[in-house]
């Protein structure tokens, strides 16, 4: 009989959105730039760790998805990469953060947004 704890845990995923992909890289970024951000930047700084956690959550779930359903969680993906976005020009203009860290990791969820955009948008090319 087979063991399903060998069995899941030696599974690899079939069908990986490249979107989601660098969803979590930017994500991961994000997680490190606001970690010591100074005590009264706390709550500001948990905005877009949620956020980024968010993107790459619903790109993965709304690949497991199927019509509206998936292109719902695929628009919330998109939402919550722009409010990334702009919680990270918050903390660079408050100088709590690093500008250049900060402009890689948006440019990141940029490329997350034109990504997500033609998943939300297919038949527009």
């Amino acid at each position: 009989m087979n063991n399903p704890e060998v069995t899941m845990h030696d599974s690899k995923p079939k069908n990986t959105l490249i979107a989601c992909t660098v969803a979590v890289e930017a994500a991961t970024k994000v997680f490190a730039l606001v970690k010591r951000v100074p005590a009264p930047y706390k709550t500001l700084a948990d905005q877009p760790v949620r956020a980024a956690s968010s993107v790459a959550a619903n790109l993965s779930e709304g690949n497991g998805r199927f019509g509206r359903d998936r292109f719902n969680h695929w628009r919330i993906a998109y939402g919550s990469a722009k409010e990334v976005d702009t919680f990270l020009q918050l903390l660079t203009g408050a100088g709590v953060i690093d500008s250049s860290q900060a402009k890689q990791a948006a440019a990141l969820f940029d490329e997350v947004r034109a990504m997500t955009w033609r998943l939300i948008h297919p038949k527009e090319s």
